[in-house]
């Protein structure tokens, strides 16, 4: 096992389950001080368990502006820099679009969209030259997807930010990416607005069929793409969309 993060202090937002918990545990084995921030206590603590290395564990909404503010500044008090910051939380939705109200279009915008921004820009203080953020995109954002123009938009929206905080922020010497996950078994699938439980079975057949390496993808496959491009491997890296996707998005 390589120790590319050795001595590095990595936050990951949303590293509770899937695809950052993943993530979380990549990052400890190979040396990294792993702060995970989620939503949910029981998922967080444990998942600090399962990640053991001193993982800590924080509550905090990345919906809710005013809560991560505070998260900040309290790894402001605990951290004298980040240098990995892995925004990964998010929420999936599929609606037709008659059926979408302001509500929906808020709590998601609010997550995958304006949670991001403002969750990038309260940790800058932070970032320091050599540091990467990684934002968890989707290939929802490339292709159009009936009932998921809600969804699609915020990622969209996301990608642009990943393209617009890499510019800004290469001055700095600040690297930012987006990875971008198609079908992948992470636990999203069964919390996605929209989606009764009963037909979960046969759209996840349906994003099988439509994969061209005919099978979902791993959350340890979507996180070996994420330490990439937070590594050193990728220092000549920035403002990029890495598919990691078995071909759904590309043919």
């Amino acid at each position: 096992m390589t120790a590319r993060f050795s001595g590095k202090n990595v936050v990951i937002i949303g590293g509770n389950s899937g695809i950052g918990r993943s993530a979380a545990l990549a990052f400890a084995q190979e040396g990294a001080k792993v702060v995970i921030t989620g939503r949910a206590p029981q998922t967080l603590e444990s998942a600090a368990q399962e990640i053991g290395h001193g993982a800590v564990a924080i509550r905090s909404d990345i919906g809710d502006v005013a809560q991560t503010s505070q998260l900040f500044a309290q790894l402001a008090s605990q951290l004298d820099k980040i240098d990995v910051l892995f925004v990964n939380a998010g929420i999936g939705a599929f609606q037709p679009i008659e059926k979408v109200t302001e509500e929906d279009w808020d709590t998601i915008h609010d997550i995958n969209l304006k949670g991001v921004f403002f969750c990038v820009q309260k940790a800058l203080p932070l970032l320091r030259k050599g540091s990467a953020i990684v934002l968890t995109g989707s290939i929802g954002a490339l292709k159009g997807i009936p009932t998921g123009s809600v969804y699609a938009a915020s990622k969209a929206g996301l990608r642009a930010l990943g393209r617009c905080f890499a510019a800004e922020l290469v001055t700095r010497g600040i690297r930012v990416n987006v990875v971008s996950p198609g079908p992948t078994e992470t636990p999203i699938i069964g919390r996605t607005a929209g989606l009764p439980p009963q037909a979960i079975p046969a759209i996840r057949e349906q994003m099988i069929r439509n994969t061209p390496m005919h099978r979902m993808g791993t959350p340890e496959e979507v996180a070996a793409a994420v330490l990439f491009l937070a590594s050193a491997d990728s220092a000549f890296v920035t403002g990029i969309d890495f598919l990691v996707d078995g071909g759904a998005a590309s043919f």
